[in-house]
């Protein structure tokens, strides 16, 4: 009888054992799920670099565009604030595109184009208040044109107009697009500038407002 106690103690170790083993087999490597992914050297991967933004602190997105940017304010409308941050690297211009994006005259793929600059240079970080809108050629260097460009002798910001006493209010984008290229054009159309834009863009955002009279 000692024997056979001896022999089933025996075994009953020796299973304690394998399942041990079998656990250590099994056990997590270190760091666990959900440890952050190594980088060179085994340091954590550095994170995203924040998004590209377009700011302003006369407008608020979604927000009804005050009455001074707009036709409401007659020849005293003046072109809104802008500020934009998190440029991304190898930025060598900007693009500012103002539009209403309701209209499809003739049923085409373009809105109404309200305000462009291009050749904004990569140093710039905002566009003051009231940007002079009776030329084409800015002190910073980059240039402008509206859709109806020397119309009212208005050749820049062409403020929002949209038709009266229509309940459902226009929305505005102010579209930035950084590039990694210069728009070299002293003229240019809308079509213009989206063509030379193409295969450059690095990043872009935008401010939309809505506004109805």
């Amino acid at each position: 009888m000692p024997k056979i106690a001896s022999l089933v103690a025996a075994t009953v170790l020796l299973s304690f054992a394998g399942t041990s083993f079998s656990f250590a087999q099994q056990a997590p490597p270190a760091g666990g799920r959900g440890a952050a992914p190594a980088g060179r050297g085994g340091a954590a991967a550095p994170p995203p670099p924040p998004p590209f933004r377009i700011t302003s602190p006369d407008l608020v997105d979604g927000s009804q565009i005050p009455m001074k940017f707009t036709c409401a304010a007659g020849a005293d409308a003046v072109s809104p604030a802008l500020q934009w941050t998190n440029v991304p690297r190898g930025t060598l211009s900007f693009v500012l595109v103002v539009h209403d994006m309701e209209p499809r005259p003739q049923r085409k793929l373009d809105d109404i184009l309200h305000w462009m600059v291009w050749n904004i240079p990569a140093a710039a970080n905002k566009y003051p208040q009231n940007v002079p809108s009776n030329t084409a050629d800015l002190p910073d260097g980059s240039h402008q044109t509206n859709g109806n460009p020397g119309n009212g002798g208005i050749t820049g910001y062409r403020p929002p107009c949209p038709p009266q006493n229509v309940s459902q209010p226009h929305h505005y984008a102010f579209d930035l697009f950084a590039l990694d290229a210069k728009v070299d054009m002293q003229t240019a159309t809308r079509a213009d500038v989206m063509k030379a834009m193409d295969g450059h863009i690095l990043a872009h955002d935008s401010l939309v407002v809505p506004f109805n009279r």
